[in-house]
């Protein structure tokens, strides 16, 4: 466990602050926000979370305030700080009565088989493992006879990334349940953003979840881990639980600033409320299995039709952030036909001196040129950017250990009308092979400020102008350059 998240995680202290007495969302809402319940069944209020501890207070409070069902699907769920204590929130949540369902691909959880079961074993918790064929419950043979029998299937992820609470609220966006999602880490931190929602579109977001969650892919974890469930006892269970409230209440493990920040919580959530643009909004996602499989790794899926549909009606200026960019086929032809028909296209995106993924940015390195000679304009994210000053303003150890940041968010605007924030990345692997959700709205006050925050992140100190002359790639060692031409070679481009 790192000792940098140790004194700097704010979910630490939320969990220690008493929530017997704590208003229902419902009640809440209607003190501090006279017209919401009125509007909430046909409309939908949205309020974009750009820093990282917003992001986890925002939903830290939502989960003390749940009083009926908590409904989370993450594609990264790791065993760090975050992760703990967010699985101690769920369960306190739990124990006042809520029904938890936590939905997690297979792919990247790295939490132990035993843990799995100890969590799932209280009786309104239930954890369903998505598509698990490499991690929970898989032998070493199976993965291998999995990976050769079935590529397509071990390559179909699930990434959604949505937290639903009672019904009412919802955050979705590109943030995973790890440390470095929130801005909190000394050693490398994602620049990410998320949505929170409130009314109308929170009902289909749990369409949704139930749609995944009653699939075939969505496969309870005391089935895939019949044997080792039989070791588990109640007690087992108990002591589990004891051994998470004991971490999340113990002063240790956060600094003052933390407290700061939680006497201030209710006080920040209000305004955020208060704050909440409120207009007709379209939850966007893909079914279970993405696509029938047909095409072998292509096909497409609901949320690539719906994204492409947005970005043909552009009349004059598209604004993208993707951390990965490999165009899918016929990708970069679409991008010359817009911009031969006057569309300006801006792109965000990650340089190889920030970027976490290798092989992601080797697929983009062969297709840099031929986008750009398409008229497409690309920015590519620094290190060492100086937006990390603000993300992490609570937290100034972070800039004095020249912490490294990436982008990770996932957003675009077009004509400063209309956005999408979601889970997708503009690569083949969102297009056609990983399940994805996003919000698209027409809306021009949220356009302003996310194109003002995408605008922001591509000014001079925050990320390099990439063009047929120049290319920030001698700004990393000459290993990490090898390891993208090695990557090169590979025909790897229909997975990344």
């Amino acid at each position: 466990m790192h000792q940098y998240l140790k004194i700097c995680v704010v979910l630490v202290a939320l969990m220690a602050v008493p929530t017997a007495h704590a208003q229902s969302l419902v009640d809440w809402i209607d003190t501090n926000c006279d017209d919401c319940t009125a509007r909430m069944p046909s409309q939908t209020g949205a309020y974009i979370l750009e820093k990282g501890e917003e992001a986890l207070i925002g939903r830290a409070w939502l989960a003390q305030h749940a009083t009926k069902s908590i409904d989370i699907q993450y594609f990264i769920w790791s065993t760090d700080n975050i992760g703990i204590l967010a699985a101690e929130q769920l369960l306190a949540a739990a124990e006042r009565g809520v029904a938890v369902r936590v939905l997690v691909d297979d792919l990247l959880i790295d939490a132990e088989n035993r843990t799995l079961l100890l969590l799932s074993a209280h009786p309104n918790v239930q954890i369903r493992i998505y598509n698990p064929n490499l991690a929970v419950g898989v032998s070493t043979w199976q993965k291998i006879k999995n990976v050769f029998s079935d590529f397509r299937a071990i390559n179909q992820r699930m990434h959604d990334k949505t937290a639903i609470f009672d019904n009412i609220a919802g955050i979705t966006g590109g943030r995973n349940m790890a440390d470095e999602y929130f801005d909190f880490d000394h050693e490398y931190n994602f620049r990410d953003r998320d949505i929170l929602l409130i009314g109308a579109a929170v009902q289909d977001m749990t369409e949704n979840f139930e749609e995944f969650w009653q699939s075939e892919f969505a496969v309870p974890v005391e089935k895939i881990l019949a044997d080792e469930l039989e070791e588990i006892t109640a007690a087992d269970s108990r002591k589990r639980a004891e051994e998470l409230h004991a971490y999340a209440a113990d002063p240790r493990n956060f600094a003052p600033a933390v407290r700061e920040a939680i006497d201030a919580t209710s006080k920040n959530v209000a305004p955020i409320l208060q704050a909440m643009v409120w207009d007709d909004m379209t939850f966007i996602s893909d079914i279970p299995g993405k696509n029938p499989g047909e095409m072998g790794l292509g096909g497409g899926g609901e949320s690539t039709r719906q994204l492409i549909a947005a970005l043909q009606g552009a009349e004059q200026e598209i604004l993208i952030q993707s951390p990965y960019l490999v165009m899918p086929e016929g990708g970069i032809e679409f991008f010359r036909e817009l911009v031969d028909r006057g569309v300006r296209i801006r792109i965000s995106t990650n340089s190889l001196a920030s970027t976490d993924n290798i092989q992601a940015f080797s697929g983009y390195s062969n297709q840099r040129e031929e986008l750009l000679r398409a008229g497409v304009q690309v920015y590519e994210y620094k290190a060492y950017p100086a937006t990390r000053k603000t993300l992490a303003e609570r937290h100034p150890g972070i800039t004095k250990n020249e912490t490294i940041f990436a982008l990770h968010a996932k957003s675009l605007v077009i004509d400063d009308a209309i956005i999408y924030i979601g889970t997708f990345n503009l690569d083949p692997r969102s297009a056609n092979l990983n399940t994805e959700v996003g919000v698209l709205v027409k809306n021009e006050q949220l356009a302003q400020q996310l194109a003002a925050s995408i605008v922001h992140d591509i000014r001079p100190e925050n990320s390099w102008r990439t063009t047929l002359e120049f290319n920030p790639d001698d700004e990393v060692s000459r290993g990490k350059r090898f390891r993208v031409w090695v990557n090169k070679l590979l025909p790897m481009e229909p997975v990344l």
